[in-house]
């Protein structure tokens, strides 16, 4: 049989997914018109691509520095592929390493999933009108099933079969399809223009902010970027007047959506920028990170505010984690507090040199301003009022600051594979009686997000250069899937 190239095995992947849509969105409108049901012959077409590798070594084996796209263990690797065309710039750059370092042998052909209805069309319900309803196609049709979606892959639960091939990714097809549809339904944005580079924040005034930098990037001769993407499915080009971009973005109905997205495309090929308002609370930072891992996107970064806990600290001072006293409670089964989630040092210096930048202050002047140190991050927004139980743990950790994000955040970017970081501002003093007052918040917020926001913008920058060590082993395990 003739060794595909990666190129070849990308292209057999798309063929055969999209045949498999086509089909089965042939046989929903069939259904819908005439009463016709399909026979379980054409139910075989309805069914993800499954993506084998081969790898036989003979000889020395091959090293190599990369943490991903590299095979330690001889045998056969799979995994089944949604939206091959999408991924396909990730899939090259998983596959073409290991064949040409590796030697694997690369093969596609039919899984045995199926590929729910809802996730070949745009909004899901597009054939569940008139006389036929959900629970009529649901008896008919292929349906999204929990038991075949979860992350023991990514927790380390999947159990080796020396008779089945080895998981060669995080996520599989229908895994992955459960998150698209679940990206759009909270962030109001397309999945496809969700960018690699990833701000999450718990106000919406970064959001405004963001706005507002995209909008002047979009005007600017020379600039990188290509468009803005708001929540609701609205757009702004290099090409839109001003006066109407400031409509557009005025009309977006972003109230709407539960964590709106803002995506600032680029057009040099290294990947945009997204913000997402993740709102309050750990439930909503796992949320919204579980879903976007699936894109495998290069970095998240948490820019939100904190209440400072050191009376040294001044109100807008910044806060850099380089540890988390994780009581947020949210992961504590999947992973446990006491597993360590570690600062990583590629993140730790953009952002650190991020700030430099934007504020101009170097060595003693900036150490007064940014303190790196430990957050604690609560599922309880009034934990001052438990402070005589938490007071001894606060003390112990060390902890400088208070949220109820970032552990999350980092908790699930080491959780599920991506580079994390964590720069807060400090709003209020909860300990040392300055807390949040309206007419102090508002001078504060005018004053310390636009600087904020643009630390995190700068940080994502200088990344952009420092891929393949921002990759790096810290996050894998020794029994890690192929691909990153």
């Amino acid at each position: 049989m003739q060794e595909l190239t990666p190129e070849q095995a990308v292209a057999r992947l798309e063929f055969a997914y999209d045949h498999a849509c086509f089909t089965l969105r042939e046989a929903l409108a069939r259904y819908v018109k005439t009463g016709v049901a399909p026979t379980a012959a054409e139910r075989r077409h309805f069914r993800y691509p499954r993506l084998d590798i081969t790898w036989r070594p003979t000889g020395a084996l091959p090293y190599t520095s990369r943490a991903w796209a590299k095979l330690q263990v001889p045998g056969v690797y799979s995994t089944t592929v949604t939206q091959p065309a999408f991924f396909r710039p990730y899939l090259l750059e998983q596959l073409e390493p290991l064949v040409a370092e590796f030697g694997a042998s690369l093969s596609v052909s039919v899984s045995d999933l199926e590929i729910p209805y809802p996730y070949v069309t745009e909004g899901g319900d597009e054939f569940s009108h008139g006389t036929v309803q959900v629970a009529e196609l649901a008896r008919i049709f292929p349906t999204p099933r929990l038991s075949t979606v979860g992350d023991e892959v990514a927790d380390g639960l999947w159990i080796f079969d020396p008779d089945k091939p080895r998981p060669l990714a995080l996520f599989d097809a229908v895994r992955t399809d459960f998150s698209l549809k679940r990206l759009q339904h909270y962030t109001g944005s397309h999945w496809r223009n969700i960018q690699p580079w990833i701000l999450l924040t718990n106000y919406q005034r970064y959001v405004d902010g963001f706005v507002r930098h995209g909008l002047e990037e979009l005007q600017r001769p020379g600039s990188p970027y290509a468009a803005l993407y708001l929540p609701g499915g609205a757009v702004v080009t290099r090409e839109t007047p001003v006066e109407e971009a400031d409509a557009i973005v005025a009309r977006a109905p972003w109230q709407s959506f539960q964590m709106p997205a803002y995506s600032l495309t680029r057009l040099d090929g290294e990947g945009g920028t997204t913000i997402v308002n993740i709102g309050v609370g750990p439930s909503n930072a796992k949320n919204i990170t579980d879903h976007l891992a699936v894109l495998r996107p290069n970095c998240w970064l948490m820019i939100g505010h904190c209440g400072g806990l050191r009376q040294s600290q001044v109100i807008g001072d910044y806060v850099l984690a380089h540890g988390y006293l994780r009581r947020d409670k949210i992961l504590d089964e999947l992973l446990p507090p006491e597993v360590p989630v570690p600062a990583l040092a590629e993140v730790q210096l953009a952002l650190q040199e991020a700030a430099a930048r934007v504020t101009g202050d170097r060595g003693e002047a900036l150490k007064r301003r940014l303190r790196t140190g430990t957050v604690v991050t609560y599922d309880d927004r009034n934990w001052e009022l438990r402070w005589s139980q938490e007071r001894r743990r606060i003390n112990l950790s060390r902890a400088i600051a208070v949220d109820m994000e970032s552990g999350t955040l980092a908790a699930q970017g080491y959780r599920l594979r991506v580079p994390y970081g964590t720069l807060l501002c400090v709003s209020d003093k909860p300990l040392h009686g300055e807390i949040k007052l309206p007419g102090a918040a508002t001078a504060f917020y005018q004053r310390a997000v636009g600087e904020h926001l643009a630390i995190g913008l700068q940080t994502i920058d200088l990344l952009r250069g420092q891929l393949h060590s921002l990759h790096s082993r810290k996050l894998r395990a020794f029994d890690e899937p192929v691909f990153r």
